[in-house]
């Protein structure tokens, strides 16, 4: 008795104390039944053996456990220690809270990045593998962000810092991998709830095996409360309820080491069942970058009859107040410094384009609709690529082309998710219906649809759900920035280029910290090799458990089975959930 105590006693108190918290049914509770019940019939020994066994297990059990969730700490590992704040040619060190937006902040080589800040002086290369998952370093230069987290490679930089800590990139990384654990998925709902009425379920079949069987078939009594008590041993629910949520908690940190952040265990359990992938084109499959590559004024009867370099004047005139791609695009073509005072009233249309005062004329600048809003007539010419009409004072003037290449990784990142059994690839893109077209060609899309209001892509997305299985899921890969309805609205929105980007954080439930779009295969990967993981213990424990339980039963199966049946499954089972942390590209 006195061994049994020393071994067994925190397991009986810890039994006694959630008896009273009206938690009864737990695994303190069924190995106390079990090796009490095994005293009371003078199994002596078997009930010292039985907990000591136990508690071995149990030690295993915990540190393959918690090295497990030290992994996935060092991976997430990013929080900086401390700040070196410049004052009056002085450098001292603050906590990266005291920091405040505009101090100029100190980063030594091997150092850390305390907050986001812009470079102010110096040049060196930035590790951010923790945040992306990129092994080559970024060169940085004066006017180069860098972000929190990152890491000072070769030289001494200075730099401005442009956000709060609580509103850094290290700091909304922490919290958002912190508080996916809240979202649970469906398995471990399940599991959850299976644990509720499968303990009690097993003792109730353990009292009747003790009693109720003896008294029907006339055996011993302590012969079959021995079985029962085996049968409790091997019932112990621990493998499940602690193994698959340590799944999904190793999925989503495999997935933030290689810069893919998942919002909670649903959205990662979801994304296995993928069907239905469809991508924003402007800055998710394109660079974004747009150039002008033509400019043709109009020579028809009734035109403006200006010249191109009055035509481009005029569209970067009235695309002045805009930060659109396309904007900047033919602001930069223009090349020359732009007098405000000649710009009036600007009234941007929505998704079509602007209205603007330039030199006291009425100039439009815009794509196919907002030239048919306003009732002008265009050059309607087949050219694979953005176009800018512009109108001045109603009558036509002319179109301006822009193009904007395709991602390095976009083509296989089609051509990979057909290969791994999507259902349909589709892009939607407000663009004209030539340089949709073209784009999809290109990169091998089932579908694609030009043209579009963001209010309209919500409008497709659920069109395209009805073509979906029972449990198929939709995906949308966007920006994050102007997709935000199309985010919300998709059963699995994907942020890409997540790096300082409010937007993309808040809308999506996985956000990809690179622009690469290729790592949305490397997303929905992780999930599925995740789920099978999940699946794995799920079945091996049950089946495993079963089997005992019936030897048990039986009287062919001793303390010792019952003991493996649970502490060593469970082990395993750990073990088992510890490879979601790695994912390998094949």
């Amino acid at each position: 008795m006195l061994a049994y105590l020393i071994i067994g006693y925190d397991v009986v108190l810890r039994a006694l104390k959630n008896i009273f918290k009206g938690e009864v049914f737990d695994e303190n509770f069924l190995m106390t039944i079990a090796t009490v019940g095994a005293f009371a019939i003078g199994e002596h020994p078997e009930a010292v053996a039985v907990m000591l066994f136990y508690q071995i297990g149990e030690f295993f059990q915990d540190y393959a456990v918690s090295r497990s969730k030290k992994s996935i700490a060092d991976l997430m590992d990013i929080r900086p220690d401390y700040a070196n704040l410049k004052i009056n040619d002085e450098v001292l060190v603050f906590s990266p809270e005291e920091v405040e937006i505009d101090d100029i902040i100190v980063i030594k080589p091997g150092e850390r990045i305390p907050l986001d800040a812009v470079v102010t002086e110096g040049t060196s290369s930035v590790d951010t593998s923790a945040l992306t998952g990129e092994s080559l370093p970024r060169s940085v230069k004066a006017g180069d962000e860098i972000l929190s987290g990152s890491i000072n490679i070769n030289s001494v930089i200075e730099a401005r810092v442009i956000r709060k800590y609580k509103e850094s990139t290290v700091s909304r990384i922490l919290d958002l991998v912190e508080n996916a654990a809240s979202k649970k998925s469906k398995s471990e709902k399940f599991i959850t709830r299976f644990a509720r009425y499968y303990t009690p379920a097993v003792v109730a079949m353990a009292a009747i095996l003790a009693f109720a069987v003896p008294m029907v078939s006339g055996g011993s009594f302590s012969q079959w409360i021995s079985r029962a008590l085996i049968f409790l041993v091997i019932s112990c629910p621990c493998a499940l309820v602690i193994s698959v949520p340590l799944s999904f908690f190793g999925g989503i940190g495999g997935a933030s080491r290689r810069g893919i952040l998942i919002k909670g265990s649903n959205y990662l359990e979801s994304l296995a069942m993928t069907e239905i992938v469809v991508f924003d084109k402007t800055g998710t499959l394109t660079k974004g970058v747009f150039e002008v590559h033509g400019v043709k004024p109009s020579r028809n009867p009734g035109s403006a009859n200006i010249s191109g370099e009055e035509l481009l004047e005029f569209a970067a005139y009235a695309e002045n107040y805009s930060n659109h791609p396309i904007s900047v695009s033919l602001k930069k073509a223009y090349g020359n410094t732009i007098d405000r005072k000649r710009i009036g009233t600007v009234e941007e249309i929505a998704g079509h384009g602007v209205k603007a005062m330039v030199d006291g004329k009425t100039v439009y600048a815009g794509n196919n609709r907002l030239m048919e809003i306003f009732e002008i007539g265009f050059d309607s010419e087949d050219i694979a690529g953005t176009v800018v009409h512009v109108a001045i004072n109603g009558r036509y003037a002319g179109h301006i082309m822009i193009s904007d290449e395709l991602k390095d990784d976009s083509i296989a990142t089609i051509e990979e998710l057909k290969k791994s059994g999507i259902k349909k690839t589709v892009i939607l893109t407000g663009d004209s219906k030539s340089a949709a077209d073209s784009a999809a060609n290109l990169l091998g899309a089932d579908q694609v649809y030009s043209e579009l209001l963001p209010g309209d892509k919500v409008d497709k997305i659920e069109e395209l759900m009805k073509d979906l299985s029972t449990k198929g899921k939709l995906v949308f890969v966007g920006d994050g920035i102007n997709d935000a309805p199309v985010l919300a609205r998709s059963d699995i929105g994907i942020a890409m280029g997540g790096l300082g980007s409010d937007a993309a954080i808040e809308a999506a439930d996985v956000v990809i910290m690179t622009d690469e779009p290729f790592k949305v295969i490397d997303a929905i990967k992780i999930s599925k090799k995740t789920l099978g993981i999940a699946k794995q213990n799920i079945i091996f424990a049950l089946a495993i458990k079963a089997l005992v339980m019936i030897l048990g039963a039986a009287g062919l199966a001793n303390m010792w089975a019952a003991v493996f049946a649970d502490v060593g499954v469970t082990f395993i089972a750990v073990i088992n959930s510890m490879r979601a942390l790695v994912y390998e590209d094949k």
